[in-house]
Order: structure tokens, then sequence, then C-alpha cells
């Protein structure tokens, strides 16, 4: 399946702007708060958030942050792990040096208790040791349907490391690169998953970040070609944080696209209404985690598709 009801969360106790990811997510904004300040609005959007995917019938195993180590980040859990429907577990080699302290061993434990079921885990974190990083599925869009996995290079996202993952997972590769405008200047976003986001029958795409017209439209071609319905965002809408949603399952089978109030409300109405013609809507507010963490929605979501006993 491309979706699932499971989603796993950790919910932060130190969240506040990483000065070792700024460097190069440029979404990131520091805001003139106390760090004590910033969590504790954090939580607030966190637990909001929780309460609104519970509602409408997904299953959200939240797990807290420890105080110790310090992980500004940990809240988005996506980008160390991912858990596969052959009980594989992937886990990342990350960029920022304190993003690495948010790997978690007792994560692994607390999904078996819950009845899921892990027959290998896949660690790709030596990588590290020669500064190559792939993280997550921030770094990776999987269409798990037709076995494909999308990649916007980065600093964060080596090809080498993709293709290997790639192969591991037997899934064909779509490589390319995708910028943003930064002081007047062209550069590489940092992941994937804030400029596309991949549902069941439709994909969402900022594809005027991607500057080489080849690339585009080899993306544009997989889709087309999979009977994904396109529906295309700009630049400044993903900035907004509209490429960054994910597809999930809630209760009696019903699909919902979740986002943040900011990406709802970045979408014009003919937006809206194509997405609604796969998927209801969910969103809640993630201001001050958008403008802190430089992530959003998606990004707070590790989803989990491991087989249950």
């Amino acid at each position: 399946m491309q979706i699932t009801n499971s989603i796993l969360m950790i919910r932060p106790v130190s969240f506040r702007m990483n000065e070792q990811t700024a460097v190069n997510n440029y979404f990131q904004e520091d805001l003139d708060l106390k760090n004590a300040e910033i969590n504790a609005k954090a939580q607030i959007e966190f637990d909001a958030f929780v309460k609104v995917l519970c509602n409408n019938g997904v299953n959200v195993i939240v797990v807290d942050d420890n105080l110790e180590p310090d992980t500004p980040d940990s809240i988005f859990p996506n980008n160390w792990i991912s858990f596969h429907d052959n009980g594989i577990v992937a886990v990342y080699p990350m960029f920022a040096e304190n993003r690495r302290k948010e790997r978690r061993e007792d994560i692994f434990n607390i999904l078996e208790e819950k009845g899921f079921v892990i027959n290998d885990v896949i660690d790709y974190t030596s990588a590290e040791e020669v500064e190559v990083y792939l993280e997550g599925t921030g770094s990776i869009l999987l269409d798990r349907v037709n076995q494909k996995a999308y990649c916007a290079l980065s600093e964060r996202a080596n090809e080498e490391l993709f293709i290997e993952f790639c192969e591991d997972f037997d899934c064909f590769p779509v490589v390319f690169t995708a910028n943003q405008t930064v002081s007047g200047k062209r550069l590489p976003i940092y992941h994937t998953n804030v400029m596309m986001a991949m549902g069941e029958t439709f994909a969402v795409i900022c594809s005027e970040s991607i500057d080489d017209k080849q690339e585009r439209k080899n993306v544009i071609e997989h889709f087309k070609r999979d009977g994904k319905e396109i529906i295309s965002i700009t630049e400044e809408q993903m900035h907004h944080f509209a490429g960054n949603m994910l597809q999930v399952l809630g209760e009696n089978g019903h699909r919902f696209m979740v986002m943040s109030s900011a990406a709802y409300e970045s979408l014009d109405a003919a937006q809206i209404k194509s997405i609604e013609k796969h998927s209801k809507i969910l969103h809640s507010s993630l201001d001050t985690i958008e403008t802190c963490g430089g992530g959003s929605a998606r990004c707070m979501m590790a989803e989990v598709f491991l087989p249950k006993n």
C-alpha cells in the first residue's frame, strides 16, 4: 500500500531553531523568543495536531523526547528512520551532528510492544564517517505501489547512497535537483518532501523548482505513466509548506491529506478541489514549528508500514 493508518510522532521537550541545520535549510527563521517559550508553543501545536489526526481515526504512536541528549529537531523523526511492509527498518545518516542523537533503539521496542514485527534493520549511518548523507523520507519520496523512489539531490541527499537504498529496497530511482531562490541565487532545496508529496492517485509538486527542463520532464512523465493526477504548486506556496503534505488512512478506510494550516491557506480553490477529489484535507496550525524548524506536517510523521503479529 502507498499509505498507512499508523504514524510515529515524537513530542518535543527542547525544540528550538537548530543552528546546525540552518546552514542549508533556508526555510528556517529565528523567533525573538526564549527557547523555553518556543518549545512550549511547539508542544501546544504538536498536541493539537495529534488530536486532529486521532479524531479522524489515525493511529498515532506518540513517544516523548528526552531532555538529554539535546535534540532540537527530534520532532521530525522521518529523517532518521523509515519502516517498511517487509518488516525492515532503515536508519539514515544525518547532516547535522546534533540530529544524529535523535536515533533511539527504544523506538524499536515500543513498536514491537504494540504488535509490530521488525525482521531486520538496514543501517546506513556509517556513511557519516565520510560525510555522506541521506535523510530518510525527507530525502526520499517513495511511490511504494509502483516501486519508485524520487530524490532531489542536495547536501543531505547523496546520489550514490540513494542508488544503494534503491537497490536494497528494489525501487527504480528517479533523480533530479530542485532549487529555491535565496537572496537572488538558486540553491538546492534541502529535502525532497518540501517540494513534492506523493498520494495514491495524485502527486503535489513544485515543478518550477526543477530548473533542468529534461529532469522536470522526466519526473512529470513518471507521474503520468503511473496514472497520477499532477497538482502543481508555486515556489511561493512551497515556502508556505504546501509541498510538505502526507496522505494517511483514517477510520473506515477514509483517505486524508494532512498539511499545516499555513499550507492549506496558501492553496487556491482549484488546488483544494483537485486534492479533495482524492482525499479529505486535514490541517492544523504549525506556525512555530515551521518557522523555527523549517519543516512541517509531513516531516513530523514517520509512517509505520511494518507487519503486525
